[in-house]
Parts: C-alpha cells; sequence; structure tokens
C-alpha cells in the first residue's frame, strides 16, 4: 500500500527531457528525500534538508534547479548565472558537475554546468565564467576569488542557492568566505542546505541564508538498517590489525571492491607497503595528491581498476604535527564525504575515526546491501553493543601466519614510508600535468595511467607473495587453495566468504 502512495518522477511535472536523463540512469522511483525535496523545492520553497549518505541528495536538489532553468527559458532568452551550488571539497564539486551534466544529457544546450573548484589559476576558468554558465558549482573560496576578480557577477542573476554538505563548511575553513560571499548574492533567492548532520554549523547556516525553510528530517537513524548494512567490531591489538587485513586480503575473504580507512596519511603508506609485501595492489587516496590525481583514482576505482583504496578522510588530516614529511595538504580534500564510489562491498575502518560522524559518513560509503568492519574503540559499551556486532573471527586460527606479518613489517620502517610518500608524490604531480594536458585530448590513454603501482621503498621479500597449503586454516580450505591458484567464485554481492570466520564492516 505505501508502494502505491509513493510519489513517482513522472507525477512531479517535470520536463520530459529530464524524465528521459532519469530514465537512462536507470532511477525507477526517488528516494525518500528526493520524493520529499523535489516538489517543495519546485514550489520555490528554501529547504534544511538532513538526509545519510548515499541518500540521493545531490539529484534531490539538482533536478529542481534544472527544472526551473528549463521553465524560465521558456520566456527569458538571456543568458545569466542562475544558480550556484557551494561544495566544501574539490572532489564533491566534480561528482556534483558530472550528477548534473547527466540529468541535462538531453537539455545541455539549455543548461549549462560549471565546476570551478578545480586548483586551476583563476585566468583560466575567466573564459568559463565568460559564457555565463546557468549552473555555477565551486568551493565558496573560489567564488569569493573570482567575485575578487570581477569575473563573476551575481548580484543580479541568481535565483537559487545550494550548500551541498553544510556541515562540512565552517569545519573546512570557509565561514569567513561564506559571510563575505553573501554580500554579493541578490535579496531574494531560493536556497537549499543539504546535510547529513544538523549541527550548530549548520543551524549558524540556517539564520544566514534561509527564508522560513521547510525542515525536512527524513529518518531516524543516520546509517541504513541491518538489512542494507552489516557492521561489525574487532577488539585487537596493532599488530592484530596487520595480521587481521592480511589474512582476509590474501587468502580472498573479503571479496569485492574496499574502502580501508586510516587516520593520517602515514598510516595509508605504512598499510601500502605492507600489502605490497604480499604482492596485494592498492591504492593511496589522501590530502597531498594532486586533484587531478585524486579525482582519477576515484573514477578508476568506481571503473573497476581497483579493489582497494586506502584513504583518510577529513578528520585524520587535522593533526599535522603527526607528519614527518613536509607537505602541501589540501584543505579542500575530502574522501568519507559526499563522495560517491560505485558498488563498494566493504568499509574497513583499520583506524576508527575521531567522530561518531566521521564513522557515519565512511560507512556511508559502501553501497546497499553490504558490509563494514571496524577494528578498535570509538563507542561507550552500550553503543558499541546496540550498533556494532562481535566479529566472530578466530585470531588463534591464523597465528601460522604471524612470523610472515612481523617478516613483512619489519620491512617497513619509517624511512621506506617518507620515501614512498615522496616517491608517489613525485609521480603524481608527473600525472597530474599529463592528466590536464595530454589526456584531455587522449582520453583513451588515461587508462593506461595507474595508481595502484608497486612504490618499492621496502624490501620485498619474494617468498611472502605466495601462501604454503599448510598455512591455511583447515576451516578454509574447501575455500582457499592459493598454490593452485584456482579461481575463487565472486560473490555478486561482494563482502565476505562465510565459514566459522565472519566479516562484513569491520572496525579493529
Amino acid at each position: 500500500k505505501m508502494e502505491e502512495e509513493r510519489l513517482h518522477f513522472h507525477e512531479m511535472g517535470l520536463d520530459d527531457r529530464v524524465l528521459k536523463a532519469l530514465a537512462d540512469l536507470g532511477w525507477s522511483q526517488p528516494t525518500l528525500i528526493q520524493e520529499k525535496a523535489i516538489p517543495l523545492a519546485l514550489e520555490g520553497k528554501d529547504l534544511l534538508a538532513r538526509a545519510r549518505t548515499g541518500s540521493g541528495k545531490t539529484a534531490a536538489y539538482a533536478i529542481p534547479l534544472i527544472q526551473r532553468i528549463l521553465t524560465s527559458k521558456q520566456t527569458v532568452r538571456e543568458q545569466a548565472v542562475r544558480a550556484l551550488v557551494l561544495v566544501p571539497t574539490k572532489e564533491l564539486g566534480q561528482q556534483v558537475q558530472s550528477m548534473i551534466r547527466q540529468l541535462t544529457a538531453y537539455c545541455s544546450r539549455d543548461v549549462r554546468v560549471a565546476d570551478i573548484s578545480g586548483k586551476a589559476d583563476i585566468s583560466a576558468q575567466k573564459p568559463i565564467l565568460m559564457e555565463k554558465p546557468d549552473i555555477v558549482v565551486s568551493t565558496p573560496s573560489r567564488v569569493q576569488a573570482h567575485i575578487n576578480g570581477q569575473n563573476l557577477q551575481l548580484q543580479s542573476s541568481l535565483e537559487m542557492l545550494v550548500i551541498d554538505e553544510a556541515d562540512l563548511l565552517f569545519s573546512f575553513g570557509f565561514e569567513a568566505d561564506l559571510k563575505s560571499l553573501l554580500c554579493h548574492l541578490p535579496k531574494i533567492y531560493q536556497a537549499f542546505l543539504m546535510s547529513a548532520t544538523l549541527n550548530d554549523d549548520v543551524q549558524a547556516l540556517k539564520e544566514l541564508v534561509l527564508h522560513n525553510p521547510v525542515m525536512l528530517k527524513l529518518q531516524g537513524s543516520q546509517l541504513p538498517d541491518s538489512s542494507q548494512l552489516q557492521q561489525y567490531s574487532v577488539r585487537c591489538e596493532e599488530e592484530d590489525k596487520f595480521l587481521l587485513i592480511y589474512t582476509l586480503l590474501k587468502l580472498g575473504l573479503v571479496q569485492g571492491k574496499s574502502l580501508l580507512f586510516v587516520r593520517d596519511v602515514d598510516r595509508c603508506y605504512r598499510l601500502k607497503l605492507f600489502l605490497e609485501q604480499f604482492s596485494i595492489p592498492a591504492c593511496v587516496l589522501n590530502s597531498e595528491l594532486p586533484i587531478h590525481s585524486r579525482c582519477h583514482i576515484i573514477t578508476q576505482f568506481n571503473q573497476g581498476f581497483y579493489n582497494y583504496i586506502i584513504a583518510t578522510d577529513e578528520q585524520g588530516l587535522e593533526n599535522p604535527a603527526r607528519l614527518r614529511v613536509p607537505s602541501r595538504k589540501d584543505k579542500e580534500y575530502g574522501v568519507s564525504r559526499g563522495i560517491d564510489f560505485h558498488n563498494v562491498c566493504n568499509v574497513i575502518n583499520f583506524d576508527f575515526p575521531a567522530s561518531v560522524e566521521s564513522y557515519i559518513h565512511r560507512v556511508g560509503r559502501c553501497a546497499e546491501n553490504y558490509y563494514c568492519v571496524t577494528l578498535p574503540r570509538l563507542f561507550s559499551d552500550s553503543t558499541h553493543d546496540s550498533v556494532l556486532k562481535p566479529y566472530g573471527f578466530k585470531m588463534e586460527e591464523i597465528e601460522g601466519f604471524r612470523y610472515r606479518c612481523r617478516d613483512a613489517m619489519r620491512s617497513v620502517t619509517k624511512q621506506a614510508v617518507k620515501e614512498a610518500r615522496l616517491k608517489e608524490i613525485k609521480q603524481e604531480l608527473l600525472n597530474s600535468e599529463k592528466l590536464k594536458t595530454y589526456f584531455e585530448d587522449n582520453p583513451r590513454d588515461l587508462q593506461l595511467l595507474r595508481h595502484d603501482k608497486d612504490l618499492h621503498p621496502a624490501v620485498i621479500k619474494p617468498h611472502l607473495k605466495n601462501v604454503p597449503d599448510y598455512l591455511i586454516p583447515t576451516a578454509l580450505k574447501s575455500l582457499v587453495n592459493p598454490l593452485k591458484r584456482r579461481k575463487k567464485k565472486k560473490n555478486k554481492a561482494g563482502g565476505v566468504m562465510l565459514s566459522s570466520f565472519k566479516v562484513r564492516s569491520v572496525i579493529y
């Protein structure tokens, strides 16, 4: 009965070209946030919407923007910037632009979008803004820079303002830019605040930006229910973390594409070098890499080039004292928030996040019906018991792998980590220049550039590559046979092979 009462896209009064683009995307019906927000937005109301990561927030505001611009152009032919979408990170900016381009596939001449959040020079972006795209996507600091450079004028033309991931905007240092930017906007415009949490920063933004808004709080829990996401925790010591991740990945107990979150950049490379010892390739994603490389890594991960990404999130970037190498970190970097990683089967919190909010957004990167595993302590005992199930992994079964784990850990020294960071940054800077120039004209060659190649600053011991049959626990021998390299049956749902071992979303 509830299914029958749900509003469908074709009942929202949307342009046929938008409906056709939605059909191409395979969206048969709107998500809850889209069903509630789109009609209200089309009525001209300001919105403050809270919905969890992965709920379809981007399309919930993008569709009304596009529809209103198409309607407006039936009577007003003058080209102007009518909508501004503010995002906290460059990666999210690129993703929003991509989504809008998909939704405007059949009306791209009537609705043009430009993402100016990248690191290109202000002067290089001026010609883009001179053409007055209908929708501009950017971080607040970049919009302010263009306003100061007189490349962008919003006072007379802007009709709609969107602030995506609003709860992050102030924490990324954009408060002053945003307040300055608001002085350059018209007195009357429609505004949307989209956020996964309603913290004090969002309340402050509400007072600054919204006028008599409709508030949408669409779910009690900020995480999917147990039918979509299974969460497990493992309490273990530091060495056991490395031992467990080695056996899970090497024996194929974790299947499908996985995100591994760590607390800082050093840990990214330490874990990558550790896995390299066992010939397990993985990409590193962090704030030190150039924006072009970061976006390319995410794109290729989504296309199936890589199975594992080791990432820091914004919470892991707040303690620069931990870094051993001089770095130019990008304050507008963000992985755990807002970015769409496609077909992710597992989120593995190798290091626990610094806050519950960060955990929510890490887990939100996981696609529907998959798993999350976490490894140290964050929650109080009562919360831990109610949210995270104990992960029934028998550590004694993999004791035979411990000497190999220790052997590999000894090879990953502080100097090796330092050299790996310098080597990859240097290489990615070169790649970034190529991505910006040559690869723009030769998109096929982009596929040849991989980001999970071995760094090799640590000594690789060949005997660690293969797993002798006698080390494999009896309970798993029917599932794993690395000596004969039998092709494992692929679990379409991803996740973890189950025997006496169980994995989903793991926290160490």
